[in-house]
């Protein structure tokens, strides 16, 4: 049945041409980028940067590799990806709360809209600078044997410089190519491309756990199992929660204007579970891996590596900070992009009311407060799915606590507990970041594409209920 739906599906996007051009033209660009992401930068030593990169998987380095699609472990010509991008749009999102002038521009409609995105631009070839310029001074600065660059100097870090902002720019002329003549998304896809390329590796890689004949490994076949049932349920919670919402009832009070009436309808306001997405997390590792960058760059400054020691993944001055920091920027972003005030005064301008509760303030109370509980919700959520693979990877290392810590790991290891400070040794690839951005795009795509044939009379992906993105 679900076949037989999801083939007919597939033939109704064929039968479609405008709708199969558009699918075309996404793949290609994206094959363009894949294509893009193996043409190395001039004077950097490939294989002894992945060696360095196995050494330092929890640093910010190994952080934007994950969106990068192993860009910057190649060190490719795309290596900043599209991470300068967003970061730039990010910016800009922020400062329009605090700009009057960026706040104006965001009310103007179309107009304002292209203006700001053209700051984005040049924000991004200037971030992408500045990255170009740290990474070229990073790698040169990098004790290792062989050495990564093997001719350090100005001309490798304008040439680096030089390549790796080129590489964004292109970078972002393909997102905005598929956003506008594509489906879906461009930005994002490209970040999903990038994810789910890493797949096979990863899949190919738990099946080497086996077993002789099967693999090489010692894992035994029910161990795997338990982790491809662990990954599938972690998937379909995860579809389940971005899916969530509280629709807050709105009922409009009649108006008659001339000799029509207008409203007397009733509406809802959808407020999502997880309303800020993947960029809490984003700020959250970001911040949290930064001293272990620098504990890189500047080996031998003392403090910095002891610093640096202690926030590596699985230890509890990381977990500590990293759980801190994702339920602080929850709350941060979702109070900048959602305003409580503007939206009960949008709803009394147009005559409507939240049943039982008066229009004006307390409307606005009653949405903060449905919003802050949410949040809350949507908070613990992001932590769990994000210390699950640290836990399947590191475990919860609780050796560095003062006093209690060694006492607490002897009495694990003496019930048989240890796993839990040691992790299970394996690498759990759809978790946290990576598994939030691959559903969140996956059902925006297919959304889309969804409303592409419902709008041209063709049966959808889904007969009942359907599906709804991330903005749904």
């Amino acid at each position: 049945m679900a076949e037989g739906l999801l083939t007919g599906s597939i033939r109704n996007i064929i039968k479609v041409p405008d709708l199969r051009t558009r699918i075309l033209f996404m793949f290609g660009l994206l094959a363009v980028y894949r294509m893009g992401s193996w043409i190395p930068t001039p004077g950097v030593n490939t294989l002894a940067l992945q060696q360095l990169f196995d050494q330092q998987a929890g640093t910010i380095f190994g952080f934007l590799d994950v969106f990068s699609g192993g860009n910057l472990r190649r060190l490719s010509i795309f290596a900043l990806g599209i991470m300068p991008y967003i970061t730039a749009s990010i910016i800009l999102q922020l400062l329009t709360v605090v700009w009057p002038y960026l706040e104006r521009l965001s009310k103007e409609g179309q107009l304002g809209r292209k203006k700001i995105t053209q700051y984005t631009r040049y924000l991004t070839v200037v971030l992408s600078l500045f990255q170009g310029f740290a990474t070229s001074l990073a790698l040169a600065q990098t004790a290792s044997d062989p050495p990564i660059v093997p001719n350090p100097g100005w001309s490798f870090t304008l040439m680096t410089m030089l390549t790796l902002t080129t590489g964004t720019a292109f970078v972002m002329w393909l997102g905005e190519q598929i956003s506008e003549r594509g489906i879906g998304n461009g930005i994002s896809l490209i970040i999903f491309a990038g994810i789910v390329v890493g797949l096979v590796p990863a899949v190919i890689s738990l099946g080497q756990g086996l077993p002789p004949p099967l693999g090489t490994g010692e894992r035994s076949i029910f161990s795997i199992l338990f982790l491809v049932v662990l990954m599938v349920g972690v998937t379909a919670a995860v579809v389940f929660v971005e899916r969530g919402q509280r629709r807050i009832p709105i009922q409009y009070a009649k108006r008659v204007v001339g000799r029509k009436v207008y409203g007397g309808q009733s509406t809802h306001l959808p407020l999502k579970v997880n309303s800020g997405g993947v960029i809490p997390v984003i700020f959250a590792a970001s911040i949290v891996a930064f001293p272990s960058t620098l504990g890189l760059v500047f080996p031998e400054t003392s403090w910095m590596q002891g610093m640096a020691t202690q926030l590596q993944q699985g230890y509890p001055l990381y977990n500590l900070l990293y759980v801190a920091g994702i339920i602080f920027f929850c709350f941060f972003y979702v109070s900048i992009i959602f305003n409580p005030d503007e939206v009960a005064d949008n709803i009394r301008k147009y005559g409507g009311y939240i049943p039982g509760i008066r229009p004006g303030k307390r409307t606005a109370e009653f949405i903060d407060r449905a919003l802050s509980r949410l949040t809350a919700a949507g908070a613990i959520y992001l932590v769990l799915v994000c210390l699950l693979p640290e836990f399947l990877i590191t475990g919860f290392k609780v050796q560095p606590i003062p006093l209690i810590g060694p006492a607490i790991d002897n009495f694990l290891v003496q019930y048989g507990l240890g796993y839990i400070t040691t992790g299970l040794g394996v690498t759990f690839y759809f978790g946290g970041t990576s598994l939030l951005i691959v559903v969140g795009v996956a059902m925006d795509t297919v959304q889309q594409i969804e409303s592409q044939l419902i709008m041209r009379h063709y049966e959808g992906f889904l007969k009942k209920g359907r599906i709804r993105g991330r903005r749904g």
